[in-house]
């Protein structure tokens, strides 16, 4: 009889924990959603198909090394505001420099012939890195708060981030096919930065997580409402 109690504890720690595994894996890929199409944002920049999905795969690789030091140092973190203003105001400036260049017509030529000089591909590696940094503030602190057990949250963490780039390299063919989608993208990033400040400045006054996703959702209906006009080899 003890026997079988015995084995009814493990199977019923081994639901728990499988169940606690999904539910970070859910959580990783639900918040990820906005970052895969960011960290996609920036590689549009590199021309060369492989050298952007080799841009992907080396800053994730650093991204994934700072999660996890991100993970080992959550309660720690969380207690200084400064590193989450420190994230929004990257998120914000790296939307505000995108806009800028958009609106900025006249240049706008010369920004798109000179982008791969102007930055460079280490950078990029490097901008790829730290936006998921500042993305993940959120999920980690969030994955932390549903266990307490490190090696489920790093395991969730793991298949969290090789899910993240899959997304981003779909992402990448769709903001080639989709005209809004880049904007859409950058307006996100806009969104995700202004929501982190205030966790950092005001957390009293913090819009709700269904408020942020259901703006995130309605920025990617309009971000593939409309196909990019392509011109048939054919017809010329």
């Amino acid at each position: 009889m003890l026997e079988n109690l015995s084995m009814n504890l493990d199977t019923v720690f081994t639901f728990k924990t499988f169940g606690l595994l999904i539910v970070l894996v859910a959580l990783e890929t639900v918040l990820s959603a906005d970052n895969a199409v960011a960290l996609a944002a920036l590689v549009q920049d590199i021309k060369d198909p492989k050298l952007q999905q080799r841009a992907l795969n080396w800053g994730l690789i650093i991204a994934f090394l700072l999660r996890i030091s991100l993970l080992f140092t959550a309660t720690w973190v969380i207690q200084f505001w400064q590193f989450e203003l420190g994230g929004a105001l990257y998120l914000i400036w790296l939307s505000g420099k995108h806009f800028w260049n958009y609106f900025n017509s006249e240049a706008e030529e010369e920004i798109a012939e000179s982008s791969n000089s102007n930055l460079a591909f280490g950078n990029i590696i490097l901008m790829i890195a730290f936006t998921d940094l500042a993305f993940s503030l959120d999920s980690v602190t969030a994955a932390v708060a549903v266990s307490s057990r490190t090696w489920l949250v790093l395991t969730g963490c793991i298949i969290g981030i090789i899910t993240l780039r899959f997304m981003a390299g779909l992402f990448v063919r769709w903001l080639a096919e989709f005209a809004y989608l880049l904007d859409a993208a950058y307006l996100t990033v806009f969104g995700v930065g202004v929501r982190l400040m205030f966790k950092a400045i005001v957390p009293d006054h913090v819009p709700p997580q269904w408020m942020m996703l259901t703006l995130i959702a309605a920025l990617f209906v309009w971000g593939f409402s409309k196909r990019a006009v392509s011109i048939n080899p054919d017809q010329t």
